[in-house]
């Protein structure tokens, strides 16, 4: 599933060449990937109106438009691209938005686990799935008086508590072992044993990996590209998702998998007791 950094370099992407795109007309051909409105008012909805700028909030990203905004989440495998509108359609595009230039913007899923939603413009956080975000990890926000603070209030392990999205929006698994780990901390540790040199650990953790896997392009471990087609960088910069068995290359301890809080989950034992 993409991730804050891959859906980050997917709105860069997107800004290159979509402001500015006037929507002719819109296709949806796999009718659950629109949760909002019902799809006949969708498509009335969306004709006619421009996209401005893209964004991201958490993995979603949030496309504005004249009046109204989409959000859309690509969950586990969906992609956007720019083709011209005589390009051939392949059998995992499910929503076409055709622009007056004779573009059109292509929403691909393979397993069409994909979301949308359209809401008025400047609205779309009163709403699900939106509202019930957490803080942004590369946000000014996200300290580790507020991680304290939110940490102490749960007693679940810190990587259950590092995936929920009500807390910090963004983070997922690829992420989630990678930030433990260069904090040191075991993914199964009570949440609210962790001291605050710790959490301070893990705060720093949290906005360098980030922050590097975006200079990257985000991490392709199966088939993630950005809406150009390209491939991220930073899954050669992982030091322990993906790499059961292998050495640490801090401590040379084997890597180990383990299941923590329903996820597979990459852990050194050497590093992080």
């Amino acid at each position: 599933m993409p991730e804050l950094p891959e859906v980050e370099n997917v709105k860069n992407t997107l800004n290159r060449f979509l402001p500015g795109k006037v929507i002719a007309d819109v296709e949806v051909h796999w009718k659950n990937i629109v949760k909002y409105p019902e799809t006949e008012e969708f498509i009335l909805k969306l004709k006619g109106q421009t996209f401005d700028q893209v964004y991201r909030r958490g993995k979603f990203l949030i496309l504005h438009l004249d009046e109204d905004s989409l959000v859309s989440h690509l969950r586990m495998e969906g992609k956007y691209g720019l083709f011209n509108t005589d390009a051939p359609v392949d059998k995992h595009t499910h929503v076409i938005f055709r622009f007056t230039d004779e573009t059109e913007l292509r929403y691909q899923d393979v397993r069409k686990f994909g979301t949308m939603h359209v809401y008025p413009k400047g609205t779309e956080e009163n709403h699900l799935p939106l509202k019930t975000l957490g803080v942004e990890p590369l946000s000014e926000s996200l300290t580790a008086g507020l991680l304290k603070k939110l940490f102490a209030k749960t007693k679940r392990n810190i990587k259950a508590v590092l995936l929920d999205q009500t807390i910090i929006a963004g983070l997922g698994n690829i992420y989630v072992d990678e930030v433990l780990f260069q904090a040191r901390i075991h993914p199964e540790t009570p949440t609210n044993k962790i001291s605050l040199h710790r959490i301070k650990k893990l705060k720093r953790a949290i906005t360098e990996i980030l922050s590097e896997a975006v200079k990257h392009g985000g991490s392709t471990i199966r088939s993630y590209t950005n809406s150009v087609g390209e491939t991220g960088g930073f899954q050669m910069k992982l030091f322990v998702y993906g790499r059961k068995n292998e050495a640490c290359r801090i401590c040379g301890t084997e890597i180990e998998r383990m299941v923590v809080a329903g996820r597979g989950t990459h852990v050194c034992k050497g590093c992080q007791k």
